[in-house]
């Protein structure tokens, strides 16, 4: 995922804890919200130290990124999104990390072709 298209500012990820909708599973939480500004998808994904130590994080935050990279062109609109990854997600595998993605992400209606749309 290109930097640009990273959320980072406390304000942008207030705006959408407040403003935002989230759909759940038990892996992934995801917030979303239409943006202001004219890039396709800006991300932030939010790992706290319960899912484990710092490279744990990471991984986590590498793998999600990779996830939705490859997803980009299925996804509806202009969206910040925020993904939090709980802690079951850490024993899982690369594979079963992206099925449960997408389920969430159909869950809130954000892939083209999913029940709710945008």
């Amino acid at each position: 995922m290109q930097r640009k298209l990273r959320l980072r500012k406390r304000e942008d990820f207030g705006r959408i804890y407040r403003n935002g909708k989230s759909f759940a599973n038990s892996q992934f939480v995801v917030y979303w919200s239409r943006q202001m500004q004219a890039d396709p998808i800006r991300l932030g994904v939010s790992a706290s130290k319960k899912i484990g130590n710092a490279v744990v994080r990471n991984r986590m935050r590498r793998q999600v990124k990779e996830i939705v990279r490859h997803q980009l062109d299925r996804m509806n609109g202009q969206l910040d999104l925020i993904v939090i990854v709980r802690k079951p997600a850490v024993g899982l595998e690369m594979k079963e990390l992206e099925k449960s993605m997408l389920h969430v992400l159909k869950r809130a209606g954000l892939l083209k072709g999913s029940k709710q749309s945008v």
